[in-house]
């Protein structure tokens, strides 16, 4: 016999709250009853705020982990549901599960998955999951399997918010590893005006939009940088008679940015 399907919460119901400041938790997995929350401190990390550290920029830069938007939504979410030592018991019962796998069905929900290579193949080893709407993201839960995996997630997901015109990142609650990465708690007056201010339009474009543009961009640097290398390369043998150096330099410029890690570490330690 066929355990009963969770009762869903409705989209538009799941929507409206988040655009009036609150979100639905549970108190165990297996917990049917859901309640409202309406923090009375909020965490939030400014999309011009993230900290990138050296290390995390090298991490993102050399692309050891590849990364991907909305690719395996019920995995991220399935992780970030089970039981970890500082908390065996989660909050992500099966009927908020349910209800937020039909609300990305839905396309107000999404999921940024942070890849390792192994020799049977990709694994899964971090990510994150959150609520998409106006031009505001309201992160839900995160996890790490691997070194630096989820922070490599955050990142991504700021720049790609950057990116889109999204003017708020709700964290819900401040934890000190969200305050390594440069969120800040707000009360929740502050946290409701910025809340209006995002929801009075919808984004310059969507997270998916921005996807593609990104990774375009990408593509393009490194067309560039194979160019300008050959040339580089064809200007040694020429200059060699001529007893002048080639300008390599320009090569190595153009080569900087090849790739979406590349862009996504730039555009941090720029602004950082």
């Amino acid at each position: 016999m066929h355990a009963p399907q969770p009762q869903i919460i409705p989209p538009d119901l799941l929507l409206l709250a988040y655009r009036s400041g609150v979100f639905p938790m549970s108190d165990a997995r297996e917990d049917g009853e859901i309640f409202w929350v309406e923090p009375k401190y909020r965490a939030i990390l400014p999309l011009d705020g993230f900290r990138c550290s050296r290390s995390l920029a090298k991490v993102i830069g050399q692309d050891r982990f590849t990364v991907t938007l909305d690719r395996d939504f019920a995995a991220v979410i399935d992780a970030c549901a089970q039981p970890r030592p500082d908390h065996p018991e989660t909050w992500i019962s099966h009927r908020i599960d349910a209800s937020y796998r039909n609300l990305h069905r839905h396309g107000a929900a999404h999921s940024i998955e942070v890849w390792h290579e192994t020799d049977q193949g990709e694994e899964l080893v971090g990510g994150l999951y959150g609520v998409s709407f106006d031009r505001a993201f309201c992160g839900e839960s995160m996890f790490s399997r691997a070194s630096n995996a989820s922070k490599v997630a955050l990142a991504w997901l700021v720049v790609l918010l950057r990116r889109a015109g999204f003017q708020l990142l709700d964290c819900q609650f401040m934890t000190g590893h969200l305050a390594t990465l440069g969120a800040v708690e707000i009360t929740r007056e502050q946290y409701m005006a910025r809340l209006e201010e995002a929801c009075a339009a919808p984004p310059v474009v969507s997270l998916h939009q921005a996807w593609r543009t990104l990774h375009e961009e990408a593509q393009a640097a490194s067309s560039t940088a194979s160019g300008a290398a050959a040339g580089a390369g064809a200007g040694a043998s020429g200059a060699g008679a001529a007893g002048a150096e080639p300008d390599a330099g320009a090569a190595r410029g153009a080569g900087a940015l090849s790739s979406p890690g590349k862009l996504i570490a730039q555009s941090l330690t720029q602004t950082s």
